[in-house]
């Protein structure tokens, strides 16, 4: 199946004018493993027909990793730049599949001038099955298997989204088991406020070690993650302890996208 992904430029061109901008997000666009989360989600917005377009090179980096690394200077260069390309396109609807850049965009550039209307993927992907535009097939890889979900930082604590990845993986054939814990109680994955991208600090223990073992105590087939940077983490903990051919770290829209044979 061939991928439909229009860019804003050539949308504009024709004069149209996209419902909704999907913003890819820099690990969704440049690390290999992330690629085929944002595939899983444009797999899905083709099959629903949603009309969308992406930034494609006039995408820049939201700026979180700046800000939470503390450097606010480049946080608002990058995001001064990225609102005036968003105003530019009239820009109203995002969606992303990384909490980071929804946070960002969400509660933080309103401050400076860009406000828009931000969900995260598995919103969308709740709404266009709640809608009927999309059909998950019955049985299915994921029948009678357990599947725990990892709440990502800037979806769970930051902005009170808890159900949405749930009732997706409800909606599989398998067993949602919550870890010890889960939803307001969450554990970070380690990767957050810039942390992904620096060496660890003195300790005994990874975070990623510690939030894997909560995973692996459910006896999980599946570690459902909402968040790229999850997602390296997880897979990382689980090749920690070596159960990769156990376990699978896989995001909910790419669940979702298998569930419905896309």
């Amino acid at each position: 199946m061939s991928l439909y992904v229009p860019t804003m430029a050539e949308k504009m061109a024709t004069g149209e004018t996209p419902e909704i901008l999907f913003w890819v997000g820099c690990s969704g666009s440049f690390d290999d493993r992330a690629k085929k989360i944002t595939k899983a989600l444009v797999k899905i917005l083709n099959e629903c027909k949603v009309d969308f377009a992406v930034l494609g090179a006039e995408e820049n980096c939201t700026g979180d990793p700046a800000k939470r690394a503390g450097n606010e200077f480049t946080f608002q260069m990058q995001a001064m730049m990225n609102i005036q390309i968003l105003e530019g396109y009239e820009i109203k609807n995002i969606v992303t599949a990384c909490p980071h850049c929804f946070n960002t965009l969400k509660n933080e550039y309103p401050e400076l001038g860009g406000t828009y209307e931000v969900i995260h993927h598995t919103q969308l992907i709740q709404e266009l099955i709640n809608q009927g535009q999309l059909t998950l097939k019955d049985g299915g890889e994921f029948k009678g298997k357990k599947i725990t979900f990892h709440d990502p930082c800037y979806l769970g604590r930051a902005n009170d989204i808890y159900q949405a990845p749930r009732s997706l993986i409800e909606k599989l054939d398998g067993e949602l088991v919550e870890m010890k814990r889960c939803k307001t109680k969450g554990l970070c994955c380690g990767a957050g406020g810039a942390q992904m991208f620096k060496e660890a600090e003195k300790g005994d223990k990874e975070i990623n070690v510690e939030r894997t073992e909560d995973a692996l105590e459910t006896k999980a087939d599946v570690i459902a993650t909402g968040c790229p940077f999850c997602n390296t983490m997880m897979t990382d903990g689980v090749k920690n302890f070596e159960k990769e051919s156990e376990v699978e770290v896989l995001d909910v829209a790419e669940l979702i996208a298998k569930a419905a044979d896309l």
